[in-house]
């Protein structure tokens, strides 16, 4: 006869908790769960992390070195000597600091309206009961399917006639809302906002106004800030709206990047110091607002 196996004895007091042989701490229910990734893990995020940060390093090894040492075959994986010398080159070839300046004025204008606009939007759809709120939500939506480039022609022959060609404001107001902000902070506020502290809020007397301020704000702030990455890195990026209703006098750092690098051969070293310096400010805005953007998307998605 086979012995039988002894039943597991319980843990003495004060004796280490128990932990399975995979290196999972599991709790009561599944919660608490720890789970170990393997290599396999560590090595596709790791091939991922690769593929995703070469387009960046080789723009500064581009932006390091001349046009004739990228023409090389092969050509060099390290940076070079030559970042100060091309960065002086495009401060030359192009008015890059008004550019600088210009780009950061429209994308803060643009990030700070369509954040503070499709918030109040949002929780207007997600809280507030009015006639045709459902209706008027998915004319919002529907907006989406439009091709932005049909509005091009109207769009300019408005801003022509309010004699904004060439200045600021005619980049700004046409981007202050969109209707995927105010969708993504509507879906938001549907998980977060309970609809008790709604009406707690105006049992002791609260206005909508006051609600908004003191209750929406502070809980839709991580979904905010994605909201707000997600709209300057588009303002910043944009190029097809302001090369049309910009000029070379007052450009944005995409208008600029156009005018640098010219001759019979384009010198994509000069191309992509400018590049480096239109890249920069984006990564100090995700620098910034990354703890609340990795909190937003988190808590986004263990929403049920």
């Amino acid at each position: 006869m086979t012995a039988l196996a002894a039943p597991p004895t319980a843990p003495e007091k004060g004796d280490p908790p128990q932990t399975p042989p995979s290196g999972r701490r599991i709790g009561r229910g599944g919660a608490g769960r720890t789970m170990k990734g393997g290599w396999l893990s560590y090595l596709i995020l790791g091939f991922a992390l690769l593929i995703s940060a070469f387009p960046f390093y080789w723009t500064i090894v581009t932006a390091s070195r001349s046009n004739a040492d990228m023409a090389k075959v092969p050509p060099s994986l390290l940076p070079g000597p030559n970042l100060i010398k091309n960065f002086e080159q495009v401060l030359e070839e192009a008015d890059i600091g008004k550019a600088l300046l210009n780009s950061l004025i429209v994308s803060g204008s643009i990030t700070i309206g369509t954040v503070l606009c499709c918030t109040l939007a949002g929780f207007a759809f997600a809280k507030l009961k009015f006639k045709g709120r459902n209706a008027l939500l998915t004319l919002t939506i529907g907006t989406m399917m439009i091709p932005p480039q049909l509005g091009v022609i109207p769009l300019f022959m408005l801003i022509a006639e309010l004699q904004w060609v060439n200045q600021l404001q005619a980049v700004i107001l046409p981007g202050l809302v969109s209707a995927f902000g105010v969708f993504f902070m509507r879906q938001y506020l549907v998980q977060s906002l309970p609809d008790e502290l709604i009406e707690a809020a105006r049992v002791d007397g609260a206005s909508t106004a006051r609600i908004f301020w003191s209750i929406v704000i502070p809980i839709a702030r991580p979904g905010m800030a994605v909201l707000g990455m997600l709209t300057f890195m588009t303002a910043w990026n944009d190029f097809f709206w302001p090369i049309i209703a910009l000029s070379s006098q007052e450009p944005t750092v995409q208008v600029a990047l156009r005018q640098l690098g010219g001759g019979y051969v384009n010198d994509q070293s000069v191309i992509m110091a400018g590049t480096l310096l239109g890249t920069l400010p984006v990564l100090l805005v995700f620098g910034l607002l990354g703890r609340q953007i990795v909190g937003g998307i988190m808590q986004g998605a263990v929403k049920g």
